[in-house]
């Protein structure tokens, strides 16, 4: 395998964040904070193991595994099998790596990409729900999903059978994008039916798993798969979905992140698809949708932005539209705090949240809005510069 095929596949910072991502179990909050304390990767694969365990959480047994990885041949061997198999592998500190993962308690160390991401991409719906879909089930999936890829959303969601899969097509239709996490190793598609699928989805945005190539599908992954699906998306619209449905499970960490939950009302004849989703709403956990204007007036700003746009204008040229006067006047106090912030040089989520003491989530969101109404832009590096000049926020637009 040559260099140029390795760039290709991996950044040099990538390759000692996948070292880490072998070598340990340990997870991503536990790998994090090991950077964070030694501040950088390779200082962490450099510190002996009684170095490694004075940070909190690290025990003698992933130490070990740390230590011992340096000098195996794992990572060369992984790379190989990604570029085997046309895929990408980033990590965490690339520029290209999904912002709106960024700002989730626990983001992939690691995240394998077969197709393309683009910033866009921000602007997303996850879509979840049961894999023994009804009619009923399958029709809206297949409705909200051309929805909301029309509108200019990308579609997220779990490749599944039954409503996901049927939510991916759906994007498809709409002429919008779509992104599909697996559970396991992109070496394989699971399940095996959805191989073509994952192809037309690859040509239409990406399919992304954190496991390593050759991991082969197991139920413990799929929980962790369902926070990848939810810290990529806006919010999470849930169709169909039983007491113990996986669904909820996405549903529930799209809470803890701060993420919006929409539900579609099901069947009351059907617990067994439809039980879980109607808890939802009953307990006011999911916001009741019955069409792609309820949930655009749940989206805000966002939601306002997107639907006044013809379907045919993607997101992309949405955030790239020239500023004008107005859209400064209609800003409420966070956005113009942020708006403030970008302004007087902070160009970093950790720089503007510390400016306007607003959490690093919120700050996203906002800036996501922000960017849709062509008032900042984003440079690489995930670093936002203004698009327009206007003075402090007390005083208005010029």
């Amino acid at each position: 395998m040559t260099s140029r095929t390795i760039d290709a596949v991996i950044s040099d910072v990538g390759r000692h964040y996948l070292r880490l991502h072998l070598a340990t179990d340990a997870g991503p909050i536990r790998i994090c904070n090991l950077v964070r304390h030694f501040g950088s990767p390779e200082a962490v694969l450099a510190a002996s193991m009684s170095e490694l365990q004075q940070v909190d959480g690290v025990g003698g047994k992933t130490a070990e595994a740390i230590f011992r990885s340096r000098n195996d041949d794992a990572v060369d061997l992984e790379i190989a099998r990604a570029a085997d198999c046309s895929l990408r592998i980033l990590c965490v500190q690339d520029d290209d790596y999904p912002k709106p993962l960024l700002n989730i308690t626990d983001p992939p160390i690691c995240l394998y990409v077969r197709g393309t991401l683009e910033p866009a991409d921000s602007v997303a719906i996850a879509i979840v729900g049961t894999r023994r879909c009804s009619h009923y089930g399958r029709e809206q999936a297949i409705r909200f999903g051309e929805m909301l890829g029309a509108a200019g959303f990308t579609v997220v969601s779990g490749l599944a059978r039954g409503i996901d899969s049927h939510a991916h097509r759906g994007a498809m239709q709409g002429g919008g994008r779509t992104l599909a996490v697996l559970g396991n190793g992109l070496g394989s598609i699971y399940p095996p039916e959805h191989e073509t699928l994952a192809s037309e989805i690859a040509s239409a945005g990406a399919v992304v798993t954190e496991a390593p190539v050759d991991t082969a599908p197991d139920a413990s992954n799929f929980p962790r798969r369902n926070r990848i699906i939810a810290g990529l998306a806006l919010g999470v619209l849930v169709i169909e979905a039983g007491r113990r449905s996986g669904a909820l499970i996405t549903a529930r960490l799209a809470l803890d992140y701060n993420r919006e939950v929409f539900a579609v009302p099901g069947r009351i004849d059907r617990p067994e698809q439809t039980a879980g989703v109607n808890s939802l709403i009953r307990d006011g956990r999911g916001k009741l949708v019955t069409n792609l204007e309820d949930l655009l007036d749940e989206l805000a700003d966002v939601g306002r932005i997107m639907g006044a746009s013809p379907s045919e204008t993607s997101a992309t040229d949405r955030a790239e539209s020239p500023p004008n006067a107005s859209q400064l006047i209609k800003l409420d106090v966070q956005e113009r705090a942020v708006l403030d912030a970008v302004g007087n040089g902070e160009e970093e989520v950790e720089q503007i949240s510390a400016a306007t003491k607003l959490e690093p989530g919120r700050v996203v969101a906002l800036l996501t809005n922000l960017q849709l109404r062509g008032l900042i832009q984003r440079l690489p590096g995930d670093r936002f510069v203004c698009r327009t000049k206007r003075t402090s926020g007390r005083s208005g637009p010029r």
